[in-house]
């Protein structure tokens, strides 16, 4: 054999093996890591949800963001809190956790809203309080823009709502690319997001210390499986355009909405909360000092309160500008 020739004997082994064993990783990764919730089959994607907390009580939905699944919020103790006086329903988002993503669509956050309405009437949710973290604030909104399906109001926390240049986001889009993305998923991409996790974790966090719970709760594992990283990777190139559509349509939300963001965060900066609200008629800020992306770990009775005060209101929609808060900047510390 040339040099060549052996050469690329070796680098077809090399992928073979890389393969295999992303493969072998991921089925440990489930095995260790088995679903917390149910599973439901909604026009024609397999979901998994948590649904519990109190029979007849108001009704809160989470979404999760970009990269994360259902466990994000077990872990930060937010669904046990909400959970205590509301009914509590929480998905794992399209390709995330144990959720289907088929390739058939392509999963805007206005077409996983469309399969979620779905999802919700199947499950007897009407007027619930819908809350997003990140990548799930968009999820969120595009449900509070759907005419068809009332809301009682938005949470939305550490959202990205303004198309702004982002280097990083379109880097991180790569996996997404038919063949080659593909390649890269089953090879090299987990073995260096593994090498990356602990400083993304930091980012994620900062100033604050990674806590204890999170370290040690949250299934890091399932976030490297090939198929995880496919979904991360679209949502990555779909946040730009999203936003770039979403921006002129803020206004037309009638409800409702607390808005939570982190002075600290690294991840998407806080003048993005600050523009949202200026544009929204029923809005309340909460610039959170001295935290950072995670504002659902920092203050999470702070954003269960919230969300509490918006499940427990009598419509489902404001009737007037009287009921808007008198305050549109809150700062809480």
């Amino acid at each position: 054999m040339t040099t060549l020739e052996i050469a690329l004997v070796v680098c077809v082994a090399a992928i073979i093996v890389l393969v295999v064993g992303n493969l072998v990783f991921s089925r440990i990764a489930e095995r260790k890591n088995p679903p917390v919730g149910s599973f439901m089959e909604c026009d024609g994607i397999r979901l998994h949800y948590l649904d519990c907390g109190a029979v007849g009580a108001p009704c809160i939905v989470l979404f999760h963001g970009n990269g994360s699944m259902i466990q994000d919020f077990i872990v930060s103790g937010l669904v046990e809190l909400l959970a205590r006086n509301n009914r509590v329903v929480c998905f794992d988002r399209p390709g995330f956790g144990y959720s289907q993503r088929p390739r058939s669509r392509i999963w805007t956050a206005t077409a996983q809203a469309d399969l979620f309405v779905k999802a919700l009437d199947q499950l007897g949710v009407s007027n619930p309080v819908v809350l997003g973290h990140s990548w799930g604030t968009l999820v969120a909104i595009a449900l509070g823009l759907q005419d068809g399906y009332p809301i009682r109001g938005l949470v939305l926390a550490s959202g990205y709502y303004f198309p702004t240049w982002r280097l990083d986001v379109w880097l991180m889009a790569g996996p997404a690319i038919p063949v080659l993305g593909d390649l890269v998923r089953y090879t090299v991409a987990p073995i260096i997001s593994w090498v990356i996790l602990p400083l993304a974790f930091r980012k994620l966090f900062e100033p604050r210390p990674v806590p204890p719970k999170f370290k040690n709760g949250f299934p890091w594992s399932l976030t490297l499986r090939p198929k995880q990283l496919r979904a991360a990777a679209e949502e990555s190139g779909l946040m730009i355009p999203t936003t770039t559509q979403f921006q002129s349509r803020y206004p037309t939300i009638r409800c409702p909405v607390q808005i939570f963001h982190g002075t600290g965060d690294q991840v998407i900066e806080s003048e993005q909360a600050k523009r949202l609200n200026q544009m929204l008629d029923f809005s309340e800020l909460h610039m959170i000092s001295e935290t950072g992306h995670m504002v659902t770990y920092a203050h999470t009775a702070t954003i269960a309160r919230a969300a509490e005060t918006l499940a427990a209101a009598e419509s489902p929609r404001i009737a007037n500008s009287e009921a808007r808060s008198a305050s549109r900047l809150k700062s809480t510390t």
